[in-house]
């Protein structure tokens, strides 16, 4: 794998949020004594440097392929980091703490981005798992309908002492009857919208509205108005024009008289 030494270094030393840091004891490849170094995990990259301000790291550890487990060793709280293949080096570490060295184990384990897919697949089993048990993937249990039940009775007289909604007002020859009181308190209709008069028979349907006239002498029914011709589209609109000109001109000429 070939890695940029300039890009690793920012990465490492750059303000994004590390997922553990700390001081560790590291022991040597060719030496077995311990260094204390300070680690920084980032992603599936564990930085090692010299100091806690080094501005720059000694080596980095790109943790895939590998597993993390505890190890016997002369220094407390070791653990290794074990990589596949007869030719890959072991990385030997010891914490300070007991807590210390379970919080790295767990970090430097969930990791890899082996571990992520292992999770994201996990993940996506048991949604599949709950859209097939709710039907319509909407919600609710697929379970095979129970024995009917009777409603209990406190719920009843719940139901009973509840009050009644409003009816939705009835509409009567387009128009709508908001005095709908039943029996005698109901006030009489002067709207003439009612369906009835006040012997309770059917009250004939309103008169239609009287045609009007237009300026070519004929008449034109109430119903929607008829698309005009382009030809007097384009006169009414030559017309009011000019009227806004001379609207416009005579206020000019106001204005200019009103200056002293």
């Amino acid at each position: 794998m070939k890695l940029n030494e300039r890009s690793l270094a920012f990465y490492a030393t750059c303000d994004s949020p590390a997922d553990n840091s700390g001081f560790l004891y590291k022991r040597g490849e060719r030496h077995t004594a311990y260094h204390r170094r300070w680690f920084v995990l980032k992603g599936n990259m564990l930085f090692y440097f010299e100091e806690r301000d080094s501005r720059e790291p000694v080596g980095v550890i790109v943790l895939e392929g590998c597993n993390v487990e505890l190890c016997d060793s002369a220094e407390n709280f070791a653990f290794a980091i074990r990589f596949g293949g007869s030719k890959s080096r072991t990385y030997v570490l010891a914490a300070e703490s007991q807590a210390a060295m379970e919080s790295w184990v767990k970090s430097l384990s969930r990791a890899s981005f082996d571990y992520m897919r292992l999770v994201v697949r996990e993940l996506e089993k048991q949604l599949q798992e709950m859209s097939r048990g709710l039907p319509g993937g909407c919600g609710g249990s697929q379970d095979a309908p129970g024995p009917w039940k009777p409603m209990p009775p406190g719920l009843e007289q719940c139901r009973e002492r509840l009050p009644a909604l409003p009816a939705v007002p009835p509409k009567e020859n387009g128009c709508a009857v908001w005095n709908n009181v039943p029996g005698p308190e109901r006030p009489p209709d002067t709207s003439g919208c009612g369906g009835h008069d006040e012997e309770g028979a059917p009250r004939p349907p309103p008169p239609l509205p009287p045609r009007r006239r237009v300026s070519n002498g004929g008449t034109a029914s109430a119903g929607p108005a008829v698309a005009q011709s382009p030809s007097t589209f384009c006169r009414l609109h030559e017309q009011y024009s000019r009227e806004v000109a001379r609207l416009r001109q005579d206020w000019q000429q106001k204005r200019r008289g009103s200056q002293p």
